[in-house]
This record gives structure tokens, C-alpha cells and sequence, in this order.
């Protein structure tokens, strides 16, 4: 039985991917060694700008959860820019996700859940990954959600 397209699932999805980033500094938004792809942190944007602010202080936890969905959709664009073909990752291995968060939060695990759902909704069992998720004082342009991702690609 054949593999779902992965760009049927996103349509399904309702997803539309956009321009993929371009680097702030002195660095690539993706590097490969070998079948591995290392994308960059990519922090959190709404309406084309920093989705800025703290989880536990001026964002609540489902704000945060929607960030860091919205940070995944930009890490399948910066995916897709680099391989060419979306078909081609035989599995996303790992994420890291930092939450800008007051030191009494929490849920940081529940935050990057929001990126992590959609991954595997996106990539299916190729999606399951492992991962870590930080609650951290500060993230570049004072965003409120920062994640990489490692990827393995055919």
C-alpha cells in the first residue's frame, strides 16, 4: 500500500506552506550531513511578525501550544526548501523546543505538544519523534516559543 503524499496531508490539513525563512545572522537555516538534515531554531510568528511574550505571564498555555504549531508549519516550509520533496524524509528524529517562560511555569511539555501533534498528523508514523522542551528566561526578539528540528532523508 503506498504512502500518503505528504502535500495531500498537509492540503487535507488545510495547510498552506509559506516562503521558507531566510537566516538573522551568521548561519543556514539548514545544514545535512549524511541522511541527516539539522534545521536552525525557528521562533514563532503570527501575522508575519515575532510572536512575542512569556508563557505564564502574558501568554497562557494554549496561546504557547498555537506558537509553537505555528513554528512547525515554518520548520516543514524550511524542510521542504531544503530537500525539494517533502517525500523524501523517511523520519523526523528529534525536536527541541525553548519556551520563554516565567520560572512558576510548567507546561512547557504541553507547548511544544503543539508542534509535535502536528508533525506526526503531517508525517504520520515517519513523524514520531523524540524531544526535549526548555522553560527558558529569554528568546532572541523577546519570541515566546523557539524549536529545531533533525531530520533523516532518503
Amino acid at each position: 500500500m503506498a504512502q500518503t503524499s505528504i502535500y495531500d496531508r498537509l492540503a487535507q490539513l488545510g495547510i498552506a506552506l509559506p516562503e521558507a525563512g531566510a537566516p538573522a545572522a551568521a548561519y543556514v537555516m539548514s545544514a545535512q550531513s549524511g541522511n541527516t538534515v539539522y534545521l536552525s531554531g525557528h521562533i514563532a510568528k503570527k501575522d508575519g511578525k515575532v510572536w512575542a511574550g512569556k508563557l505564564g505571564d502574558t501568554l497562557a498555555t494554549g496561546d504557547g501550544k498555537a506558537a509553537a504549531r505555528a513554528v512547525a508549519i515554518d520548520l516543514i516550509a524550511t524542510l521542504h526548501a531544503h530537500t525539494g520533496d517533502l517525500n523524501r524524509v523517511t523520519r523526523i528524529v528529534k525536536l527541541m523546543s525553548l519556551v520563554n517562560s516565567t520560572l512558576a511555569f510548567t507546561e512547557q511539555h504541553v507547548v511544544t505538544n503543539g508542534a509535535s501533534e502536528l508533525i506526526v498528523e503531517v508525517f504520520g508514523e515517519r513523524g514520531k519523534h523524540a524531544r526535549s522542551a526548555f522553560g527558558v528566561a529569554q528568546i532572541p526578539l523577546g519570541a515566546c516559543v523557539e524549536i529545531e528540528l533533525i531530520a533523516e532523508v532518503a
